[in-house]
């Protein structure tokens, strides 16, 4: 189970994670499964209401066989295309989701940042399982060439402040320091010679 993993890979315990699943009792929806649902039910909504206008309008022209045939002609181009501007926009949502669950999944430190980042376009394929193919070797190429995006990325080593290039706290000279700072120096500088 998908789920599973993901609480074990958060950190949780096999026990902690089997109690979430067991409250949870197969009644998680994940979110964007019901954002695709919603709108694609507040679509259906506000087509019905269009085609029971489109009825009403046929109901007064009704008398002429001609104009009736014009109309009705008319009429179904304009649900082909609203059917299709449906089937993209559903499309795109489903795209979007699967982008924003993979990032996150990545540890994306800002989804928004990254997904400017990614190649996606409209001939990007959705795998049935609700991936999108090749996303995750976008990601990992991300990932090793700007690491800074993501969590768990290489801390950046340098100078801390108030020591010298040479591990001296602040130049001073060895014979200066303190035991604390004389056995840190040593540490960090094994073989060092005074």
């Amino acid at each position: 189970m998908k789920f599973k993993e993901d609480l074990l890979a958060k950190g949780f315990t096999v026990e902690q994670a089997k109690t979430v699943i067991d409250i949870i009792n197969g009644e998680f929806i994940p979110k964007s499964r019901f954002d695709e649902v919603n709108e694609e039910n507040k679509t259906l909504k506000g087509t019905i209401g269009e085609r029971d206008k489109q009825l009403e309008e046929l109901k007064k022209v009704g008398g002429d066989n001609a104009a009736l045939k014009e109309k009705i002609e008319s009429l179904q181009a304009e649900n082909k295309s609203l059917s299709e501007q449906h089937a993209k926009e559903l499309r795109d949502l489903k795209v979007d989701n699967a982008i924003t669950t993979a990032l996150t999944a990545a540890g994306a430190k800002n989804i928004k940042a990254v997904k400017a980042l990614l190649s996606i376009d409209d001939k990007t394929e959705l795998s049935e399982d609700g991936t999108i193919k090749g996303l995750a070797e976008q990601i990992k190429a991300l990932a090793k060439s700007d690491g800074y995006l993501f969590e768990g990325a290489p801390k950046l080593k340098g100078v801390a402040p108030g020591e010298s290039k040479d591990g001296l706290p602040g130049s001073r000279d060895p014979k200066n320091m303190t035991y604390t700072e004389l056995a840190a120096y040593l540490e960090k500088n094994p073989g060092a010679e005074f």
